[in-house]
Order: structure tokens, then C-alpha cells, then sequence
């Protein structure tokens, strides 16, 4: 029986010295090294609020706050009948313009022929007078009818001048006219996000007035906050990545693309005390284009984390900060060979959420070719209709990252009004 317990008590210390030990290189793992910083912010994206630019009654808004609509969409449209009206009476001065503009053309017609035969008339009487068979009167009355003559051509061309000026003003007019007609089918600039539709059919909408705000999808980034001895060494352009709190197995790579010139406090709702007596300096961690754009339907704005920038350019990102996001964007694409001619290119990878990619690549593995998406997910997480998608971006368990420590900073996010 006595052998029987050592044995036992030998056991439950192996396992309790295997368990400590693997809680310790846990600890370890998650441990920040050298040449890296970190600071907790908010997924944002910049605002674009599609407004008015006269007064004018919204007649359709066909979209709805969540649409994701593409670049030159109809976000709105405005009752236009007045400028349409004011529109059509230009186009008829500008006709009428050009039809005074023929009759002055045909009048410098005529006062040139008239000019001509008066300068003609002056010539023959002057030859006349000469050989004495006409008096002096009537060589007076021939240069009177060649001034005359002549200063009814410049009324003339002043007329035709004027008629030209005429034109330029009435096709000036149609033009402003056409463009506020224009201007009454409110677009969307690029392609975004509807974050606020903020006015209803038959509303009037002041000049200025907002019909919706649309998030720029384009230029999606994390804002945080770093001390003045770490933004200090901070370049533009280095590395960085994004863990967020609801997916924080998957680090999203990104680049600094901004640090505040300026220091600046800490809101009171993000940081402590004491951490606010130090001054601070915004700073931008935007994340690829490209990988927003394969993942747009998921992308979403205000999730909040933690951004890990990298300070010492060879500074090496330990594993829990590696994922297959950072690996992709760090190694060249590989375009695969074209089919021949007349043959079918197949099915092609179907479409693969970030919960539903493989498990990163031990250290020391080789790393996988560029791998190709369809129309992917996002950044977020979105509800399946079968049940919860997971919790993370990759369904594989990995050491959880440093504790996000204080609350997230505030996105930008606006108030409807």
C-alpha cells in the first residue's frame, strides 16, 4: 500500500510540474519583446456624409443604413422640376441668341455692301468733279454717304460682337442649369458602407442638408495611442498588427500611415490618472487595401483591440503575433499558370471565411504558396444561419495575446441627427 501511494503522489506532481511549466512558456509566449510597442483603439474608417448643395425636396433614398454600395451608386434623389423649368426657358435664349446672332451677321452683310457702294460713289464723283462735270456739293455728299456708310458697318460688327456675348452667357447659363439638375441625384463616391441614412422621402433638405453618411471602406484603420519616448522612434510605414477582441487567435497585418505632430492628452474615458499626466500621440495602423477588399462583406467598423506597431525594423514578430493574414501579405503573389485556349477554367476556391482557414504553420515550417480567395469574409463576425460561426477568425486554439489592458479608445463614430 505505501508503494502503491508513492507512486500515485509521484504522478500528481508530474502533472502538476507539467502544468505549471506549460502555464509558464504560456506566459512567456504572450510576452511582448523588445522593439515592439502596443496600444488598445477602434476599428474606424473615413466618414463621408453625401449632402445637398441647394434646397431641395428628397423624392427617393433607395438605400438603407448596412447597404454596401459601389462607386457612382444613387444614394438619393431630389425634386429637380424648377431647375428642370428654369433649365428649359435657358435653352430657348440660348436658341434665340444664336438666331439674333444670324441677323447680325447678315446685317454686317449688308452694311459692308453699302460701304462698299458709298466707298465706290465717292471715287466716280471725285473723278467727275476733276473733269468739272459735277460741283463741289455733290463730291460733299458722296464722302457723307462713305462715312455714314461706314459707321453703320462697325454698328453692325458691334452688334454681331454683342450677339456672341450673348451666346457664351445663355450656354453658360444651360450649363450651371444642367449641372444643379445633375446635382439633384446624389451619388456615392466610392465604394462604402451606409452608416446613417438621415432624411426620408419628402423631407426639405436645407442647403448643406445631409441625406447619408457612407463609411469609406477604401481606407479602413485602428487608431491608439502611444507615449512620447515610443512615438518617438515610431517611422511611418513600419509594420504593425491588429488583434481584435472578437477574434484575438488572428493578427491582421497593417502599416503606420500617420503619427499625430502634435502630443496630445489622453480622452479621460480610455486611459487612467496617471497615464493621462503624460502626453501622448494619436497614431494610424491602416490595414491593406487589398485584404479589406477580399474580405469587404465582413469588414466593420467600431470592434475594438489591441495594435502591436514594431519599433526596431529587425525586430522578428514572435508567433502569437503570425497568422496566415501576415504571412500572405508579407510574401509575393504567385499568379498561377493560365488554362489553354478553349478550355474551362473550373470552379476555381470556393469562398472561405477567416474562421474557417487552417492553423498557422509551426516555427520552423515552410511557408505555404499566395493562396487565392473569391468573394471572402471580413474583419468582423457575422451570425450563420445554421448557428455561431466560431469565435475567432481561425477555428484552431493559440495562446491569447497581452491583456488589451484599458478601454478601447472611441471610433468615429456619429450621431444620427
Amino acid at each position: 500500500m505505501t508503494l502503491k501511494r508513492i507512486l500515485i503522489a509521484l504522478a500528481l506532481l508530474a502533472l502538476l510540474g507539467a502544468g505549471a511549466a506549460y502555464g509558464w512558456r504560456a506566459m512567456q509566449g504572450n510576452r511582448l519583446p523588445a522593439g515592439f510597442a502596443s496600444g488598445n483603439g477602434r476599428i474606424e474608417a473615413n466618414e463621408i456624409d453625401v449632402a445637398t448643395k441647394y434646397a431641395a425636396r428628397v423624392l427617393t433614398i433607395p438605400v438603407e443604413e448596412g447597404d454596401l454600395v459601389e462607386a457612382g451608386a444613387v444614394i438619393a434623389t431630389l425634386d429637380t422640376r424648377d431647375l428642370e423649368a428654369q433649365l428649359r426657358s435657358a435653352e430657348a435664349q440660348l436658341r434665340q441668341s444664336r438666331r439674333a446672332r444670324d441677323e447680325a451677321v447678315a446685317l454686317v452683310a449688308q452694311r459692308a455692301s453699302e460701304a462698299d457702294f458709298a466707298a465706290k460713289e465717292m471715287e466716280r464723283a471725285l473723278v467727275l468733279f476733276g473733269k468739272g462735270h459735277v460741283s463741289e456739293q455733290r463730291v460733299d455728299q458722296a464722302r457723307n454717304s462713305r462715312r455714314t456708310a461706314d459707321a453703320a458697318l462697325d454698328a453692325a460688327k458691334s452688334h454681331l460682337a454683342s450677339a456672341d456675348e450673348a451666346i457664351t452667357a445663355a450656354a453658360g447659363d444651360v450649363d450651371r442649369l444642367t449641372t444643379l439638375v445633375a446635382d439633384g441625384v446624389l451619388k456615392a463616391p466610392r465604394k462604402s458602407r451606409v452608416l446613417y441614412r438621415l432624411a426620408e422621402p419628402g423631407e426639405v433638405l436645407a442647403a448643406g442638408g445631409k441625406a447619408a453618411t457612407l463609411l469609406d471602406l477604401s481606407n479602413v484603420y485602428m487608431t491608439f495611442f502611444l507615449p512620447t519616448d515610443t512615438a518617438g522612434n515610431l517611422a511611418l510605414g513600419a509594420d504593425a498588427r491588429i488583434l481584435l477582441d472578437a477574434v484575438p487567435d488572428t493578427a491582421i497585418p497593417a502599416a503606420v500611415t500617420f503619427v499625430a505632430p502634435r502630443a496630445q492628452f489622453t480622452p479621460k474615458q480610455v486611459e487612467t490618472k496617471s497615464e493621462r499626466d503624460r502626453m501622448m500621440f494619436r497614431v494610424k495602423a491602416r490595414v491593406p487595401e487589398a485584404l479589406v477588399t477580399r474580405y469587404i462583406e465582413r469588414v466593420k467598423t467600431g470592434l475594438t483591440g489591441m495594435a502591436y506597431v514594431k519599433l526596431d525594423d529587425t525586430a522578428v514578430w514572435p508567433d502569437w503575433l503570425e497568422s496566415k493574414l501576415t504571412r500572405e501579405a508579407s510574401s509575393p503573389p504567385q499568379n498561377p499558370p493560365s488554362p489553354p485556349r478553349g478550355e474551362g477554367r473550373g470552379k476555381g476556391d470556393a469562398p472561405r471565411d477567416f474562421a474557417e482557414m487552417a492553423p498557422s504553420p509551426a516555427p520552423g515550417e515552410g511557408r505555404g504558396p499566395w493562396h487565392r480567395h473569391g468573394k471572402g469574409e471580413g474583419l468582423g463576425m457575422k451570425p450563420c444561419a445554421s448557428g455561431p460561426c466560431g469565435s475567432g477568425f481561425l477555428a484552431h486554439p493559440s495562446p491569447s495575446p497581452p491583456s488589451a489592458g484599458p478601454l478601447p479608445l472611441p471610433g468615429r463614430e456619429r450621431a444620427s441627427s
